[in-house]
């Protein structure tokens, strides 16, 4: 079963590719990014078991999202009782979503999207 347009429009986000809109006058979108046309193209021809994996990672995705600023929800205590905060916990979420994110583009065998960038620092000067 083909992906559907929110489907279609979690992948591009999560790869870090812009939204493609519905003009076709635009700069931007798959005619610009070599990638981004072997994304689409590979969106629109997966298998089943290659769509069911996608989905998958997809749930996953939503899931590393969401527990993103959820994990912001306790910033203002250090320590209640026993239970001690991890100050670091906001900055580990983020690196598994970001990795998270790399292994979907993995998977289609794209490059990151200059929304996501494969993880290093780069100057320009």
């Amino acid at each position: 079963m083909a992906f559907s347009d929110p489907e279609k429009t979690n992948v591009r986000r999560y790869c870090g590719y812009p939204a493609y809109g519905n003009s076709a006058g635009g700069n931007m979108g798959w005619r610009f990014y070599q990638a981004y046309g072997a994304l689409e193209y590979r969106m629109n021809n997966l298998s089943p078991a290659e769509e069911a994996v996608v989905r998958g990672q997809l749930q996953s995705l939503a899931f590393l999202e969401s527990g993103v600023p959820a994990s912001a929800d306790n910033l203002d205590t250090d320590q209640a009782a026993i239970w001690k905060r991890n100050p670091d916990e906001p900055w580990h979420r983020i690196r598994l979503f970001g990795h998270q994110r790399r292994q979907l583009c993995q998977f289609f065998g794209i490059e990151p999207g200059p929304g996501l960038g494969d993880g290093s620092v780069r100057l320009v000067v």
